[in-house]
């Protein structure tokens, strides 16, 4: 329990900050944190939260995130001129890391979508396809077998390294909202990075219908447009097992 009662504030801090809350805690939220954090920990026993060799691991989130506002977008698609701009040097609204193109007409439904579809064709709403930027464990970076998706040391938001990148494509497979880009010139993928912090979308929108706010995890909003493909190489399934294996589970090494 020595352990326990010396938790520091910093751990309590970052905490707060993974779990999608507000980064600057007051004191009676500083407090509540810290009593579910520390009963869950009693309950459970050390051997049991932590593992009897495996520290406590926090892996950092980006910084920011993108929100769309469906209701205010106009579908003009200047965000995916100016991603592709900025971003590749040419207006190529198909290698966009958002997705406007592909909701115009029908929505992310199609034309068989009923009552439930969006776009011109529908109800008229226009919903933006946006990256999450999903906290760990990424579905992209943990399906790409060459380890080509990193983390932004600006945003934190994960980057694809053309260098590494091989062109197989699972990371596009793995991503349940279909959000990468594939370069069929370069024979790369791509994703959102957040533009190093300042992202072209949010400024170019003239409806204001995108906003560059701080990181919260939205993964659980709305539903995935897509079962994904879940490949992970066996060398980072090994890797995980430490992790994601219930304490006492023997592993072979």
């Amino acid at each position: 329990m020595h352990t326990i009662r010396n938790a520091s504030a910093n751990w309590i801090a970052q905490a707060a900050k993974t779990s999608g809350l507000e980064a600057e805690l007051t004191r009676r939220g500083f407090l509540k944190l810290s009593v579910c954090a520390l009963s869950g920990l009693a309950m459970l026993g050390l051997g049991e939260a932590f593992g009897e060799n495996t520290p406590l691991v926090i892996l950092d989130n980006a910084k920011g995130i993108i929100l769309a506002d469906p209701t205010r977008c106009v579908g003009c698609q200047r965000c995916e001129l100016a991603c592709t701009e900025f971003n590749d040097g040419r207006a190529q609204p198909s290698l966009a890391r958002i997705k406007i193109a592909r909701a115009v007409n029908f929505g992310l439904t199609g034309p068989i979508g009923g009552g439930a579809m969006h776009g011109d064709w529908g109800d008229g709403l226009l919903v933006q396809g946006v990256c999450r930027q999903c906290p760990h464990p990424v579905p992209c970076a943990t399906a790409c077998p060459q380890n080509a998706i990193t983390s932004d040391p600006e945003t934190g938001a994960r980057v694809v390294d053309p260098a590494l990148c091989v062109g197989c494509r699972l990371c596009q497979q793995a991503c349940p909202w279909g959000m990468l880009s594939f370069d069929e010139e370069a024979g790369v993928a791509t994703k959102c990075f957040l533009c190093h912090g300042t992202p072209k979308c949010v400024e170019a929108c003239p409806a204001a219908a995108l906003r560059y706010v701080p990181w919260r995890d939205i993964t659980r909003d709305g539903s995935p447009d897509r079962a994904p493909l879940s490949v992970i190489a066996p060398e980072k399934a090994k890797a995980c097992l430490d992790c994601h294996l219930p304490t006492g589970t023997k592993t072979t090494r």
